[in-house]
């Protein structure tokens, strides 16, 4: 049973540390987005938001991937959380004291995209460190459970402060969640492990992460497919505001629900996920995931009815999070920890490009046709995914074939 892990202190509070983190982060999330749209009526707006906090986080992925494979990575993470803390109590203040201005919105775009490619590159591989290869895959499925348990906490409750608070309380929460994860984080004993390349020049560790990476293209592109379903609910949460609104017609609290009910099927994803994939296989699991969220995000695309949005947000989400799960793990079982940090950080600046570009399209074409297109939109990329994840596991076969017959 993967909460056997638990009794493992390191972990337990590791495993708190991205519970409240997390949490932090979707009630802001969630609130941001019906902020910006309550003061704007605007999903492209929404969708230039999304894209100032994927360009942050893409210019600040190079420098942290290095730092994560030369410094502490504990010490990073807990300097994340405090600063991030800190700067979302300033942008609060401006808000309460001078009101609406979508410069303030952006700004918290900047420093949430910053806060989450850091937390995405070296949370990764702290539990690459903590935890032994064999105890990966039950890891991985308690990080999406901490990571879910917050989100849908969050998308529960998002919507009901907003409706009774205002998003400057959200934003205070915000805050004090990240100083909490930062206690727990802090009372995580560990010793980092010394890396070859600890006093090697930042550029030339920098320049040995990329030519890892092209001398591993099949490593590289199954890093490509398991971003899919990250910037897949990057998309979803640009799509779902419009949706709920213009689509089901619903108010706030259903925005939230929607949200709650993808991380309830994210919760149950690191239940199922690892089961299932012992029973079948890893690959053969990820196709099945791929293929049911391609079928139930077109489905999405022709509903008009509020409970079926919330069965496909559970579906949607149990499916995207057993992707993140197996994928993860793979490539946690196949990059050397020495190289995870700078492996990470480049799969994060693709993955963040692609949702720069990608996320104002997406809000002009749900602006200019029905949030129903966004969703077919969604639905084609988690195609590219399974293609690419597909055709890497045909190398691999091919590659072993070849083996056996010499």
């Amino acid at each position: 049973m993967v909460f056997s892990m638990l009794k493992t202190s390191n972990f337990r509070n590791f495993f708190f540390s991205e519970i409240i983190y997390a949490f932090g982060i979707g009630i802001s999330t969630v609130g941001a987005n019906w902020y910006v749209i309550d003061q704007t009526n605007s999903t492209a707006t929404v969708g230039f938001m999304l894209a100032i906090n994927v360009l942050a986080g893409f210019l600040i992925s190079p420098i942290i991937g290095t730092l994560t494979d030369k410094f502490n990575r504990k010490a990073i993470i807990f300097g994340t959380y405090l600063i991030q803390a800190v700067a979302v109590i300033i942008i609060a203040c401006l808000l309460i004291f001078d009101g609406f201005r979508l410069g303030y919105l952006y700004l918290f775009a900047i420093v949430n995209g910053m806060g989450w490619t850091t937390y995405m590159s070296t949370s990764r591989s702290l539990v690459q460190e903590i935890l032994p290869e064999r105890e990966l895959i039950d890891g991985n499925s308690l990080i999406e459970i901490s990571l879910q348990v917050g989100m849908f906490t969050a998308g529960g409750i998002s919507g009901v402060f907003y409706q009774y608070a205002g998003f400057e309380f959200i934003l205070i929460a915000n805050s004090a969640a990240f100083i909490l994860s930062s206690i727990f984080i802090s009372r995580v004993k560990h010793n980092s492990i010394i890396r070859e390349n600890k006093y090697e020049p930042f550029y030339a560790s920098f320049k040995n992460g990329i030519n890892y990476l092209i001398n591993k293209p099949k490593t590289f592109l199954l890093g490509v497919a398991a971003i899919v379903p990250l910037v897949a609910t990057m998309m979803y949460n640009v799509i779902l505001p419009e949706y709920v609104s213009e689509t089901v017609h619903g108010s706030s609290v259903d925005f939230g629900l929607a949200d709650m009910f993808y991380g309830v099927g994210g919760f149950l994803s690191g239940l199922l996920a690892a089961p299932l994939a012992k029973k079948i296989s890893n690959n053969g699991t990820v196709t099945l995931f791929f293929l049911l969220s391609i079928g139930i995000l077109f489905s999405l695309a022709w509903n008009n009815f509020t409970l079926i949005l919330f069965l496909g947000s559970l579906l949607f989400g149990l499916c995207n999070s057993s992707l993140r799960i197996l994928m993860n793990t793979a490539l946690m079982e196949n990059v050397p920890k020495s190289f995870m940090g700078r492996a990470m950080s480049v799969w994060m600046a693709i993955s963040l490009m692609l949702q720069a570009v990608v996320s104002p399209g997406l809000g002009v074409l749900i602006d200019s046709f029905s949030p129903g297109a966004g969703f077919i939109c969604l639905s084609s990329v988690m195609i590219i995914g399974f293609v690419i994840h597909r055709s890497v596991v045909r190398a691999n076969l091919s590659n072993i074939q070849k083996r056996m017959e010499i």
